[in-house]
């Protein structure tokens, strides 16, 4: 014969408790991390009453006190020890958030540490490598001319970039390919419709010899990569670019009726709005250095010239800027940043780095995923 008993006990818990954790930040595996191993418990009081029981007898007095006894030691054990494995989940999860954030493909940075970092009393600061690697080949260490005592302790995060970090991801984004925009339809009309004036339209049917928006594509891209210049008016950009307008024909080959390399400076001013990047040319200039149309074979028709010329500076180059903004909210928002609140974000040029300074909130539903993901 076997005898089994169950028994099912419910408690009344009464607790006094001083909780003290002093969080330390350190530097292990060229990254930063947090040591929450200074962690103290203390019971003022815990005492257990069986449910309904106030005044038990000895034998039930001895059972819960005994209980008691044991949470306690489990309790001091193990929250502070789980709470040390939280904050170094929790680094890690952010840590691979921001991998995550500087990768697109095969362009990549590393944003390992160049240093140990500097921990002061309200402020941690730390200085990454910033080093892009684009398939096999990788930008150098270059040394930045700013210097963090330059800024202030009234903004929760603080972001400064090289000149040289920004010049290394153009690059890497010329040699992948991505500096390439096709205009069509609706966005290739209001191209070459920015005025309508009679000087605009004649130009505009001998360009597309009568041929439709919809049924024409201009192309824009880089044909060497895109030199950069941070100064306190803004981000100077300099490149080679190329435009080409051809027409579609069914069953044969586009026909190229205009074909243009120009040399281009830029100033472009950022700004970061209801989750959107902003970039807006402020400045520009054009150098035509190869020009062939089938509207002026001999290049100096100044109806056509004129209006290429206003055309390029008072549309396409806001375009093509507004589109490579366009593009990174939607690379920026594929890494997930628009899951977070950034708040007041400001983006402050300076001769050879920029400064973005903003304050940010975690969203409880970021923190229940990495819960989630975690336990």
């Amino acid at each position: 014969y076997s005898l089994k008993l169950f028994h099912s006990v419910d408690f009344e818990i009464e607790s006094s408790i001083d909780f003290q954790l002093n969080i330390k930040l350190m530097c292990q595996k060229q990254q930063v991390a947090p040591d929450a191993s200074d962690c103290y418990l203390t019971f003022h009081k815990l005492t257990l009453h069986l449910q309904g029981d106030k005044q038990p007898g000895w034998l039930k007095q001895l059972f819960t006190d005994f209980i008691s006894f044991t949470l306690k030691l489990v309790l001091k054990r193990e929250v502070c020890k789980e709470i040390n494995a939280v904050a170094q989940t929790l680094t890690n999860y952010i840590i691979g958030l921001a991998a995550n954030f500087v990768r697109d493909k095969d362009i990549i940075v590393d944003i390992s540490l160049a240093s140990d970092p500097v921990i002061k009393a309200n402020y941690i600061e730390t200085h990454h490598k910033g080093i892009v690697l684009y398939k096999n080949t990788s930008s150098v260490l270059s040394d930045s001319v700013f210097s963090p005592s330059l800024l202030t302790e009234t903004r929760m995060l603080y972001f400064w970039l090289s000149e040289h970090s920004l010049s290394s991801l153009a690059a890497a984004a010329f040699l992948d390919g991505q500096l390439v925009l096709s205009l069509r339809g609706e966005k290739l009309q209001e191209l070459f419709e920015m005025e309508s004036t009679e000087a605009q339209q004649k130009a505009v049917q001998r360009i597309f010899q009568g041929a439709s928006y919809n049924d024409s594509v201009a192309k824009v891209w880089s044909l060497t990569q895109p030199q950069i210049s941070l100064q306190p008016e803004g981000t100077v950009v300099r490149s080679l670019v190329a435009v080409e307008v051809s027409i579609l024909l069914a069953g044969e080959e586009p026909l190229v009726t205009l074909y243009m390399e120009k040399e281009v400076t830029v100033t472009v001013q950022a700004t970061y709005a209801e989750k959107k990047l902003i970039l807006q040319a402020v400045d520009s200039s054009i150098e035509i250095k190869v020009f062939k149309c089938t509207a002026d074979p001999s290049g100096e028709d100044p109806s056509i010239q004129s209006f290429l010329q206003n055309m390029i500076l008072v549309a396409g180059i806001p375009e093509v800027t507004s589109s490579i903004g366009s593009a990174l909210t939607s690379l920026m928002n594929s890494k997930r940043l628009n899951l977070f609140d950034i708040i007041n974000p400001e983006i402050i040029p300076r001769k050879g780095y920029v400064i973005v300074q903003l304050d940010f909130g975690f969203p409880s539903h970021l923190l229940l995923n990495f819960l989630e993901k975690s336990f």
